[in-house]
């Protein structure tokens, strides 16, 4: 590491003292105020793809602004127009067609739970109102997202505001919750979608949602090849809508567009966010079948958007991104050097304080365990996730803080696409580094 890189940064935790001040940022690099460098190996919050500081992006939303500082979202301006081609013609799935804009994730997910009811309310069945998601799962943070949500730390405190989904259990090998074994389990996490949709009823279910690799919350849990399409397969059986949360893991983050592409699955409903704009706007997308939309239609009924949807400057800015990331071919860099950060943190599978590394493409995750033997967790007054990112912060890496029981403590790794090899070592010494000196301190 160079000298800056190398001082010693004073990072403060979530709930106490000034956060950590940044003056300027640039590729993979976030600079403080003295000018000390820090890697960016979480992409801030696994958004940033084409990195940071890029002027021709800058410049975009600078004329973008100058043409209409704000439109009510139905109206059409050149950037939403030409977004919405780009994503028809070089990003979605053929089968899906239909694309309206939000402010973020959140919105998003809120969004498309609002469109399955209203498909199943226009259709002439409005018996079916119930959303199956998943335990382990993240959708966002509206009262609707954490309701069909599994992140108990969010949830806690608001279940009475939110109408608490059913849940089938999540698709996580190491610690099975129906405690089998991958493969002789025969997938039956799949199977127990079915399960819950036959018990709720399945004239009273109108969608299936989950993250095809799970974000920040279960650290990129990415599930055995049968599991996706035999959930395609379930959904259609009973006639319930399949919504595929990519907020965190589509437009490119595992290197291929969305992450249902690596089981040739379509959904009917896409939820897109974060590596739209790759963080240099907040917009969000959701995305349909003509089969979602055509009962909607036929009916005459409306679909109410959100004030900042389809923001023109948020659209010109997605739309240069997206452009950036096809230019440079950045999907298929993201699948390159994700596969040299997979070798690079290989030793850390033999670490005793490792139970499991995994991901796909530049969406990786290192689970910590007080033994790796057993997989006995820290206790959860330790902390060991965040005090992991202090140190790490503290040697010039950033590292993105995950986990929620009983994956409690996950360090997530998501840094921009356009990081370089040297970046990548860095990011792998310097995580382990502080995980050992993290361990020591708290044994010491």
């Amino acid at each position: 590491m160079d000298g800056a890189r190398s001082k010693q940064i004073q990072f403060v935790p979530r709930g106490g003292g000034p956060p950590l001040a940044i003056a300027r940022s640039e590729g993979c690099t976030l600079v403080t105020p003295d000018g000390t460098r820090i890697l960016d190996a979480a992409g801030g919050a696994i958004v940033m793809n084409v990195g940071h500081g890029r002027r021709e992006v800058a410049e975009v939303a600078a004329r973008a602004l100058e043409q209409t500082a704000y439109l009510v979202p139905p109206f059409a301006t050149e950037g939403r127009v030409a977004l919405v081609e780009r994503l028809r013609t070089h990003w979605l799935p053929p089968a899906i067609t239909r694309v309206a804009f939000t402010s973020g994730g959140s919105e998003s997910v809120d969004a498309a739970l609002r469109l399955a009811r209203q498909h199943f309310v226009s259709k002439g069945e409005p018996g079916r109102w119930k959303i199956v998601g998943r335990e382990l799962s993240y959708h966002g943070t509206t009262l609707a997202t954490l309701g069909v949500g599994g992140h108990a730390k969010r949830r806690a405190g608001f279940e009475p505001l939110f109408v608490d989904g059913p849940k089938a259990p999540a698709c996580y090998c190491l610690r099975c919750p129906l405690s089998r074994a991958y493969p002789g389990c025969g997938v039956a996490c799949a199977d127990e979608v079915a399960r819950v949709i036959e018990r709720e009823g399945p004239e009273s279910v109108a969608a299936f949602i989950a993250e095809p690799v799970v974000g920040s919350t279960g650290g990129a849990l990415v599930p055995p090849p049968e599991y996706w399409p035999r959930v395609a397969e379930i959904c259609r059986r009973f006639g319930v809508l399949f919504i595929a949360d990519e907020v965190m893991c589509g437009f490119g983050r595992t290197g291929r567009r969305f992450a249902l592409d690596h089981w040739d699955v379509t959904p009917d409903i896409l939820v897109g966010g974060k590596g739209l704009s790759g963080g240099y706007a907040p917009i969000g997308g959701v995305f349909a079948t003509e089969a979602v939309l055509a009962p909607i239609a036929a009916a005459g009924d409306d679909f109410m958007f959100f004030t900042y949807g389809s923001h023109p400057a948020a659209c010109a800015v997605a739309d240069k991104v997206l452009e950036i990331v096809e230019r440079e071919d950045l999907v298929a860099r993201a699948a390159e050097m994700g596969e040299r950060l997979h070798k690079a943190l290989a030793p850390l599978e033999r670490h005793p304080h490792v139970a499991e590394v995994r991901g796909l493409g530049l969406l990786r995750a290192v689970e910590l365990v007080r033994d790796r033997d057993t997989r006995e967790p820290f206790p959860a007054e330790a902390r060991i996730t965040q005090r992991v990112v202090a140190t790490g912060l503290r040697h010039g890496v950033f590292f993105y803080p995950g986990g929620s029981d009983p994956a409690r403590d996950v360090i997530v790794l998501g840094p921009p696409f356009t990081i370089g090899s040297d970046e990548i070592e860095t990011i792998a010494q310097v995580l382990e580094r502080s995980i050992d000196e993290t361990v020591a301190r708290l044994q010491g």
